[in-house]
């Protein structure tokens, strides 16, 4: 089967790219699988494992696609109508009720529901892009991984969790100390270090060294691929029980409150928890293999011209803009 995968953001990716890096690993794992892979990408992409066609945006996007492909994995839904066979990942919460793509593939089951469908595929990662965890040694301190200027996030109640602990530091990945999108937010505290968007070495190492992920959103978190990206490094999770986080983290690998005080005291108690079960957990079932053999099934639904959805999707509830954080 030779598949098109189109995505509207540059790659490979150097920093954080979540949604790259899944992509990435897909067309490398689909490759494993025996079939042909090329992408349609913005200019400024490259790939040594298979070919990039340029996406011009004045063109229609059926003139863009070669004859040869068999189906075209979007990761956004198309603007028109695709004369190929097609399925389109929705990555993100679309909060406005409104018929969805009847090909859409959510990227949790939670994440499906909540749109009235049972199409889902688990994201995974190449875990060989992924320095080796060291699991023996001693851990420095707390991490937070996710772009602290979304609000939704709340970084500001990773860092309130981390001051209520003595001894205890916070590593943000994601996020500087000065952030003037997020009403003018400033963080002087000592306990708390800034990292930026890092990617590679720099971010494998600072994972290696965490004890654990703080990760207390205000959203329903469509999939989490921080938490997979910790729990790889050994990391048990603390996080609010919103969206697929509870379908990632059960109590053998974190502890799920929406209270800060409750967090808070879970952490303590970070040692409790196997690095080794956490590294295995995230090694064995996310990783980009498992989700291509997923994805094929999905493709061969499509090329058998059976529904993905019997009804176009559509959000069920319009949530609040922020979800519950006691503090």
């Amino acid at each position: 089967m030779h598949i098109l995968i189109v995505h509207d953001q540059k790659l490979p990716v150097f920093t954080y790219g979540g949604t790259e890096r899944v992509i990435w690993g897909l067309a490398k794992s689909l490759k494993k699988l025996g079939h042909q892979v090329s992408f349609l990408l913005p200019q400024g992409s490259s790939c040594d494992f298979a070919k990039v066609l340029i996406f011009n945006p004045e063109l229609s996007i059926n003139k863009q696609i070669p004859e040869d492909i068999d189906l075209v994995h979007l990761q956004k839904e198309p603007k028109e109508p695709l004369t190929k066979p097609y399925l389109v990942t929705i990555h993100g919460n679309i909060n406005e009720q409104r018929p969805i793509d009847s090909n859409a593939v959510f990227v949790s089951k939670n994440h499906a529901n909540r749109y009235n469908s049972d199409s889902f595929v688990h994201n995974g990662l190449d875990w060989e892009d992924y320095q080796k965890p060291d699991l023996t040694i001693p851990r420095k301190h707390f991490h937070f991984l996710g772009n602290a200027a979304w609000r939704v996030k709340n970084v500001k109640g990773a860092i309130a969790i981390i001051n209520k602990v003595k001894g205890e530091k916070l590593a943000v990945l994601g996020g500087n100390r000065f952030n003037f999108k997020m009403g003018i937010r400033f963080t002087f505290s000592p306990k708390v270090s800034f990292y930026g968007m890092v990617g590679g070495a720099q971010k494998c190492e600072l994972l290696n060294y965490s004890k654990g992920l703080i990760f207390p959103v205000r959203w329903h978190e469509p999939f989490g691929l921080a938490i997979t990206e910790s729990l790889f490094y050994g990391c048990p999770i603390f996080a609010t029980p919103y969206g697929a986080i509870p379908e990632l983290v059960s109590n053998e690998f974190g502890y799920l409150s929406n209270q800060e005080d409750e967090l808070a005291q879970a952490i303590q108690d970070a040692e409790n928890y196997s690095k080794i079960k956490c590294h295995e957990y995230a090694g064995d079932v996310f990783n980009s293999d498992e989700m291509a053999k997923n994805y094929m099934k999905k493709y061969e639904m499509v090329l058998n011209q059976q529904k993905l959805n019997e009804t176009p999707p559509q959000l069920i509830k319009i949530e609040p803009k922020f979800l519950d954080w006691i503090q």
